[in-house]
């Protein structure tokens, strides 16, 4: 069944400035500056009014509707990008053989992993740090999607082939995510 009529107002935080132009948002704050485009998406309508950001659809059957939630999912997901950012935290696990991981320009670099002599790249996306900590990797950011991809491509680029993944655990795994300043203090 259609919706009729889809509405909602996101209300636009204090100290970031917004700019819409047609499907295509730009929004700046203390921490940097995120650009989304939606242009691929049509019969929804981004509009801001006063501080506030309206998106509005109508007639909207299942797929459309999904669009106008992830729409709003992505603006809040902007909104605090730039207020406080995006930390993922990834774990070196080796069993035998130590490896090696270090930060070469935009590119990570993953030596000896599982005694193999070639060197395995993962790209680091554009305004993304990574720091390697010992045994930890901490992937941070302001844009979800590309510290999101940044980890997804370490990850990838350790995975093992060819082995049984019961046995030869070894490789960089995801274990923790969360917005930067919203940490638990033990």
């Amino acid at each position: 069944m259609k919706a009729v009529h889809l509405y909602e107002e996101i209300e636009i935080p204090q100290g970031i400035n917004v700019n819409i132009e047609g499907m295509k948002i730009k929004v700046k704050g203390p921490k940097g500056e995120i650009e989304k485009d939606f242009s691929h998406i049509s019969g929804i309508e981004i509009r801001k009014e006063d501080n506030k950001i309206v998106v509005e659809t109508t007639f909207a059957d299942r797929r459309k509707k999904a669009q106008f939630y992830s729409i709003i999912a992505h603006i809040e997901n902007m909104f605090t990008g730039v207020t406080k950012g995006y930390r993922y935290y990834l774990k070196i696990i080796y069993t035998h053989f130590p490896v090696t991981v270090k930060v070469s320009g935009n590119e990570v670099q993953i030596q000896n992993l599982i005694g193999e002599k070639n060197i395995r790249r993962a790209k680091i996306m554009t305004g993304v740090k990574v720091n390697v900590k010992g045994e930890d990797i901490i992937v941070e950011g302001q844009d979800i999607e590309k510290v999101g991809q940044t980890a997804a491509n370490i990850e990838l680029a350790s995975k093992i082939t060819g082995y049984d993944r019961r046995v030869f655990a070894d490789g960089i795994y995801i274990y923790k995510k969360e917005v930067i300043g919203s940490e638990q203090t033990d």
